[in-house]
């Protein structure tokens, strides 16, 4: 039986489901297990050990402890292991990431480890690279590990993070209960913990930083979705007087204020007092606690002062140690030397909702005389009504945003208009109305749906309602040219110039989220900004 994790990608730590996490931390525990004991026969089972098997460095952004980590585990493979040197790529030179990491994928390299500032860059790879494959009857499928994008994500660092966790809680899945303290708003480490602390069954977070450092609303949205408890404080000293019930874990991040502008380092000395820990903390800690960290500490002013190296809290250095560890097995599952014995469990991954309807045919009303809708003081006899456009929202927004469905939907040209109405609810909404025939496809209606959802579109016919649709957001909106990712760093943002696709898809508190950085737009924000 062929391993499930073959040649799979991980550009977000959800491409892996609870299960196959779970399976993954088994993995990882034997294999230490096998290090500590020096025991060659299981080490072996691990090994690619194959000379051919050529795994990729691309680091285009700096990094010690996830680069170093990841040539170690791979070198423990026995395989060819390669690095491009950023500095003197072509990358540099204008060329497109596509056409660089094709001509790699060619060269019998089977799995690429990425770091870049460009987020999403290691799915759009593997969606080009593996279409690059088959185009060329490549023997193999080239897989991408994202080693961190920019503010994004950095799965492989949530992986070690959890097995730490767990080497400290006996491996129970049952339950954790975590402090994040730092600069939670550019922690990937952390941006990653919406998502990838769902293996455990029962989550209590407690988030710790000032207001200017916390985490983005829409990763702690995430964590509500995903049915964590989340606590909000705005410094450790908030924290260990005023919560009920502190953390035995706790995971701190660096601030990194440079990021910030100007007026942040002008604080930035109150900024980091909210979030370093302080001797005179020390008998407000829970019996059994552990701190960590991603690492590297800020040599002038850490989160975590070195004189806590050498107390019982330090698990951050040994949560480095599994850094290894976790991307050996990582690697050996993505390599398929390992992971033959999992066995799926069903419903692992999502339903595929691409085939929900949200553009629903209904009957015109035929109890009741049919809305007269006019044209200024004429009724219209041929032609089409938008209704309930942006329901209550104030006037100025829904005017602003009916000139863009006008744009979208190529109704710019000709007669007819735009009202604002107000109903006997006292909500405001909007109305464009086109007279004259105007045939209108299916894509018109997924691009109505999208651009102007839980509206209502009224088709008239010699002066009759005669097809009425209702639409809700679309599950997935993509292959419309004039969608964009608002998000500068996104690989397909056309700053970067990949003329990589823009694609989103919806999420439970209603809003888009990028398929690639994963940013949360409104309906109002995925398009292209027009003149």
């Amino acid at each position: 039986m062929s391993s499930v994790f073959a040649s799979r990608s991980l550009n977000v730590i959800d491409d892996l489901s609870i299960s196959e996490r779970r399976y993954f931390f088994t993995k990882v525990k034997e294999l230490k297990d096998a290090i500590v004991a020096n025991d060659e026969k299981v080490l072996d089972s691990f090994r690619i050990n194959d000379p051919d098997f050529g795994i990729y460095e691309v680091f285009l952004e700096d990094s010690t402890r996830t680069k170093e980590s990841f040539r170690n585990a791979a070198n423990f493979h026995h395989v060819k292991v390669s690095e491009l040197i950023s500095s003197s790529s072509s990358i540099n030179k204008g060329e497109s990431y596509a056409d660089t990491f094709n001509m790699l994928s060619g060269y019998h390299n089977s799995i690429f480890i990425v770091r870049s500032k460009v987020e999403g860059l290691t799915k759009w790879l593997s969606e080009e690279c593996t279409e690059y494959a088959e185009r060329n009857n490549l023997p193999y499928r080239p897989a991408f590990i994202n080693a961190g994008d920019g503010k994004h994500e950095h799965p492989t660092q949530e992986l070690l993070d959890e097995f730490t966790f767990l080497e400290d809680i006996g491996m129970d899945f049952s339950s954790i209960h975590v402090a994040l303290v730092g600069d939670l708003y550019h922690g990937r480490t952390v941006h990653s913990k919406a998502d990838g602390l769902r293996i455990f069954d029962h989550v209590k977070v407690d988030l710790i930083a000032p207001e200017e450092l916390m985490m983005p609303e829409s990763y702690i949205e995430k964590m509500k979705e995903n049915g964590f408890e989340v606590s909000i404080y705005s410094s450790i000293e908030e924290y260990l007087k005023t919560a009920q019930d502190p953390a035995k874990l706790w995971y701190f991040t660096r601030p990194q204020l440079e990021r910030m502008g100007e007026r942040i380092l002008q604080k930035q000395d109150i900024l980091r007092e909210a979030i370093t820990f302080r001797k005179d903390f020390l008998p407000y800690l829970k019996e059994g606690t552990r701190f960590y960290h991603p690492l590297p500490r800020h040599k002038e002013h850490p989160t975590i002062p070195t004189w806590l190296d050498k107390t019982p809290l330090n698990g951050w250095e040994r949560q480095a140690i599994n850094g290894m560890y976790c991307r050996i097995v990582l690697l050996s599952l993505v390599g398929g030397k390992i992971g033959d014995d999992y066995v799926p469990v069903p419903g692992d991954h999502e339903t595929d909702r691409r085939t929900e309807e949200y553009i629903i045919q209904v009957e015109p009303s035929k109890d009741k005389k049919n809305k007269n809708y006019s044209e200024g003081v004429r009724p219209i006899s041929d032609g089409i009504v938008i209704d309930h456009i942006c329901k209550g929202d104030d006037p100025g927004a829904i005017r602003n945003h009916m000139r863009l469905i006008s744009s979208i939907l190529g109704l710019d040209d000709g007669r007819g208009g735009e009202w604002v109405s107000r109903g006997s609810d006292g909500q405001y909404k909007g109305i464009i109305f086109r007279p004259g025939a105007r045939p209108l496809e299916r894509k018109d209606l997924k691009r109505l749906a999208a651009v102007a959802p839980h509206c209502t579109l009224n088709i008239i016919r010699d002066g009759r309602v005669a097809e009425k649709y209702r639409t809700h957001m679309p599950p997935r909106i993509y292959n419309f040219d004039d969608l964009c990712c608002q998000n500068d760093a996104c690989i397909s943002n056309p700053i970067n110039g990949e003329g990589v696709p823009a694609s989103f898809y919806r999420t439970p508190d209603g809003h888009f989220a990028c398929a690639y950085c994963g940013r949360f737009h409104t309906f109002k924000e995925i398009w292209k900004k027009r003149s």
